[in-house]
């Protein structure tokens, strides 16, 4: 047997850099790249391994591990899971930072590569700098935090693992249904020792993402269940695009008149204006979306976890005899709630379903019912979007701004607080993958960072970041980084002074506004952030706009300029949208001095009689 004498570290970068994926019909390398931050934990093993194949494995440096690593989750997502990216940090908080991320991918099903430097595996020198010590376990390190948020975790302790490790690893990593991050700890003085490793390891391997069919009997069953229905809906989720599903869906749609609602993560599987597209769903939903999920008989929840917000808390649908289809690559999420499962790749579980159908359609009077909710709540989405000489706008109305001056291909950016509300609500997404959420996890901070891992995925589009002010102050460091790289991205930073999201849910739930907002929270001097001139001091472009009217100009000069701008405007932390949305299961205190507490507790036990879960 022919060998290769490689340390571990370069035995993997080796072998990722031979790896392949299959994209619209041609082969590209699996692995964009590799993140890294270097430190006592990787500087020596790793780093002198990226360095011999910088060429073929390009190395990235980014100036937070956790935002690295949200990049690459990013890029995965934006290329729909066909390809994705690795990050390597040393020990101790390099590790630690990604645990975060870790759990952004692990929610949102992504896939992405971290590979955290760990301790010596010899022991020989413990404790080393940021080792971590377990008083009752000796193999306990750092990176133990990522187990509970990796779908595949290694520790690599003699350099031969690698040949059972990475294999495992890459299946796990394009596998549709068992995709999420897998870690490899790698024991730092093990990334520096040699093996003789089969030349056999590192032939290139191509990946093709597999496309489980259908089950017959649930097939079967599913179909009989569409046929009894008279108000059947669908809910379009990640999974419909992931599975590149759009056109199924549209044509599945449309031969079976059934009209579709979309999830935060399925936005943009139909076009907005598409005429079976009632829009989002759920707490931040439509109020045609909404309408028509709490009459709909039957639910066929396409590539969705039905989460909370989805299901309006479990309290949407109303309807007492509905069922529903979980169509879903994944068996776990496809038998929630008693759901029918039919465990299958989105787009061929579609395809295969329509067959079954025939030209079965729904009743003409169900999709009259749907056309009249949708022309019901365009002038409510108007109102909430349209120009206005209010001196603090809403989100919405800077939403709308925004809206009017992008074009199809751009590709909106965002994660949490209240802006995606309200996108989901009231943005159009004229393409597929042109709305970007990370509301899984509803991570902040991932905005900025994740912006630039589309865009290294994107770079002919361009790529819009819309982030509140909390959030930009949680992490903003990879501003410097699409400066540095030459990734241009649109950032639009909203200022509402605090976290205006939480104060609203905070009132909402009857408490005092308290330490949300800059203004409520305990201050010597109210902080005054001059988020242009902090953004300018990390090189991009930026300006501060005093109103919505000086926002579309402002938006003109940064799509001109060549590298990343920003554009600051001052908002109202108190709107949000009234139109649409459903109610969301907060829990909310029983016992409380505070008469408004004892009124929205009562106001939550009363909606809660409207939850049906289980069968």
């Amino acid at each position: 047997m022919s060998t290769i004498r490689l340390t571990m570290a370069q035995a993997l970068t080796r072998y990722l850099a031979v790896q392949h994926t299959v994209i619209d019909g041609r082969e590209e390398r699996l692995f964009g790249g590799v993140w890294a931050i270097f430190g006592h934990g990787n500087v020596a093993g790793m780093g002198e391994a990226l360095y011999q194949l910088r060429e073929t494995l390009p190395t990235l440096r980014a100036h937070n591990e956790q935002a690295m690593a949200l990049a690459a989750i990013a890029y995965a997502k934006a290329l729909n899971r066909r390809r994705m990216m690795a990050c390597t940090t040393s020990i101790g908080p390099g590790a630690t930072n990604m645990v975060t991320a870790a759990a952004v991918a692990h929610v949102n099903r992504l896939p992405v590569l971290l590979l955290p430097g760990d301790v010596f595996a010899s022991r020989a020198p413990d404790p080393v700098l940021q080792q971590i010590e377990s008083f009752s376990d000796a193999t306990v390190s750092a990176n133990d935090c990522f187990r509970p948020v990796s779908r595949f975790f290694d520790r690599i302790t003699r350099p031969g693992q690698l040949l059972a490790a990475l294999p495992h690893a890459l299946s796990v990593l394009t596998d549709p249904a068992a995709c999420g991050p897998v870690t490899l700890a790698l024991c730092q003085d093990v990334q520096a020792e040699a093996f003789d490793y089969p030349s056999s390891f590192f032939a290139p391997r191509t990946w093709h993402i597999r496309r489980p069919q259908a089950d017959a009997h649930e097939l079967h069953a599913a179909a009989v269940a569409l046929e009894a229905a008279k108000a059947p809906l669908i809910i379009a989720g990640g999974g419909v695009l992931y599975s590149e599903a759009g056109e199924a869906l549209a044509h599945f749609a449309e031969a079976h008149a059934i009209p579709v609602a979309e999830t935060q993560a399925g936005k943009g599987s139909l076009p907005h204006d598409h005429t079976l597209n009632l829009g989002a769903i759920g707490v931040t939903g439509t109020g045609a979306a909404n309408s028509m999920a709490g009459r709909a008989d039957l639910i066929l929840a396409v590539g969705t976890r039905l989460a909370d917000f989805t299901t309006g808390s479990w309290a949407l649908f109303r309807n007492p005899h509905r069922r529903i289809i979980g169509l879903n690559v994944q068996p776990f999420d496809a038998g929630k709630h008693a759901a029918l499962p039919l465990v299958a790749d989105a787009r061929s579980g579609l395809a295969a379903l329509s067959a079954l159908l025939g030209a079965h359609k729904a009743p003409l009077s169900w999709i009259g019912d749907a056309r009249a909710e949708l022309a019901a709540w365009a002038p409510d989405a108007a109102a909430a979007t349209g120009p206005s000489n209010a001196p603090l706008p809403s989100d919405a109305q800077v939403l709308g701004a925004v809206q009017r001056v992008c074009r199809p291909s751009d590709i909106v950016v965002c994660a949490a607080g209240g802006l995606p509300g309200e996108l989901h609500k009231l943005w159009q997404a004229a393409q597929p993958n042109t709305y970007h959420m990370e509301y899984g996890f509803s991570c902040m901070g991932y905005e900025i960072a994740g912006g630039l891992g589309v865009k290294l995925a994107r770079r002919d589009r361009e790529v819009i970041v819309l982030v509140g002010d909390g959030s930009y102050l949680m992490m903003n460091s990879e501003l410097a980084t699409s400066v540095m790289l030459g990734l241009k991205l649109i950032v639009v930073v909203l200022d509402n002074r605090g976290f205006g999201c939480i104060d609203r849910l905070q009132r909402a739930t009857g408490g005092a506004g308290f330490n949300n907002l800059l203004a409520d929270a305990s201050h010597v001097t109210l902080p005054v952030v001059d988020f242009a001139a902090h953004a300018a001091s990390l090189g991009a472009a930026s300006e501060h706009v005093g109103s919505l009217a000086e926002l579309a100009p402002a938006l003109a000069r940064a799509r001109d300029c060549t590298k990343t701008s920003v554009v600051v405007i001052d908002t109202d932390p108190r709107a949000s949208t009234r139109a649409g949305g459903h109610w969301w299961d907060v829990a909310v205190p029983e016992v409380s001095a505070r008469p408004e507490v004892l009124a929205a507790h009562q106001a939550r036990e009363a909606a809660r009689a409207h939850q049906r879960l289980g069968a």
